[in-house]
């Protein structure tokens, strides 16, 4: 089987992780916000990414969506994945972030985040593994310290899971039990 060819230092900040985090409009979602005349909002999730997030699960790797907006589709997709930490209408994301692994008893040099963009960026400078998504905004990226191949909203949150579920030697199990839990 071949695996993607991770760096040796990203490998070894993704061994230590128990958290990840997850901004969603740009990394979960291609950015684009779509409204309805009645006023409500619609988004565009991908398959992928929600299977990643069912593996992280079951291989004891907590995941949050944090997100500035305020997002019943949000929530519905979190609840839906059985996302344990769901945070829409979040002024500050670090704050947040770092709430949730107080919570969890773990240190921040444990948590990952993935985000494209200025307010995630105080976050992705305060986590062990910064994870961009292709698309990310070019005054993010520096702060990445993996950038995955795939765009936001066409998989780059699976991206973002298969490569903790590779560093952690969750992948020979996965892939011999031959479907998804």
């Amino acid at each position: 089987m071949t695996m993607p060819a991770y760096p040796a230092d990203v490998l070894e900040r993704a061994k230590k992780i128990r958290l990840i985090g997850f901004d969603v409009d740009g990394t979960l979602t291609d950015g684009r916000l779509f409204y309805g005349t009645d006023g409500h909002e619609a988004k565009s999730f991908q398959v992928l990414d929600g299977l990643g997030f069912t593996l992280l699960r079951h291989a004891g790797i907590e995941t949050a969506l944090v997100t500035a907006r305020i997002s019943e589709v949000v929530e519905r997709r979190g609840r839906e994945l059985q996302v344990k930490h769901i945070h829409t209408h979040e002024r500050s994301k670090l704050a947040c972030m770092q709430r949730i692994a107080t919570d969890m008893g773990i240190g921040m040099d444990e948590v990952a985040f993935v985000g494209d963009d200025l307010p995630d960026l105080a976050t992705m400078r305060n986590v062990g593994l910064a994870i961009a998504p292709a698309n990310a905004h070019h005054w993010v990226l520096p702060a990445a310290h993996w950038v995955t191949p795939r765009r936001g909203g066409e998989g780059a949150g699976r991206d973002a899971c298969d490569l903790l579920l590779h560093a952690q030697g969750h992948v020979e199990g996965i892939l011999a039990h031959g479907e998804h839990p």
